[in-house]
């Protein structure tokens, strides 16, 4: 493991989260399994994203709807086990080749800004819940499934960033207690979410207070292109 390029990928996936609301995961998940790969992967990211989910949901707490991520959250908590059990029965090349599939797939989608039909009902929350619980403890990239969902019910910017800190809370609380029960959480894994704590509060620190200044919809595109790029290298 390289303690410097730990640092650099948690500051840049927090960067990301606190410029666009949702990211973390995405950015960091593919560059650590490619590093020390997705068995220590998968319990570290639960302890950082617990970290960024908090200092954010606590910036955008006003606009948060708690039925919306109620819903959500209900369904994630019951996939959830579910994925951390696949996770640690799949292979590994398997878990790299569908978590660059999931990454491609979504980075396609937003960055051809392909417009799905509006949800008019609530309960699809649970669905796109369930999938999203199923994702988080397989590959922690709880994001992709909740996203879509928020953006079918046209939710306004300062509530959809508010929705995602919510129920990406009350998701890492559900994996990390998962992972502990499964006793996943090594020293090693403790030491590399010790290293990482720097990157984690620098990156968010610089989104905050920079996040006025930068073009949102060049940075958004900016990082769907590397997602493609890291979903390529997992798959080949």
């Amino acid at each position: 493991m390289n303690p410097l390029a730990l640092i650099l990928i948690m500051f840049f996936a927090n960067f990301t989260q606190s410029v666009a609301g949702f990211g973390m995961a995405l950015v960091a998940v593919p560059l650590l399994t490619d590093m020390i790969g997705p068995q220590a992967t998968a319990p570290l990211i639960p302890l950082a994203a617990l970290v960024t989910q908090t200092v954010l949901l606590l910036r955008y707490r006003a606009a948060i709807n708690l039925r919306t991520v109620g819903r959500l959250a209900a369904a994630a908590v019951a996939a959830i086990p579910a994925g951390v059990f696949v996770l640690t029965r799949a292979d590994e090349d398997v878990v790299r080749a569908v978590l660059g599939v999931v990454l491609i797939l979504y980075a396609l989608y937003a960055l051809f800004n392909l417009r799905l039909p509006p949800l008019r009902s609530p309960r699809w929350a649970y669905g796109f819940g369930f999938a999203s619980g199923l994702l988080s403890g397989a590959y922690n990239i709880p994001g992709p499934p909740v996203v879509i969902y928020g953006s079918c019910r046209g939710w306004p910017p300062d509530e959809f960033r508010s929705n995602l800190q919510g129920f990406f809370m009350l998701s890492s609380v559900t994996v990390l207690g998962t992972h502990a029960l499964a006793q996943h959480y090594t020293p090693d894994v403790f030491q590399a979410f010790l290293i990482a704590l720097p990157g984690i509060l620098l990156g968010l620190g610089a989104g905050i207070v920079l996040d006025r200044y930068i073009n949102p919809v060049l940075f958004r595109r900016i990082v769907l292109l590397l997602l493609i790029v890291l979903g390529l290298n997992l798959i080949f």
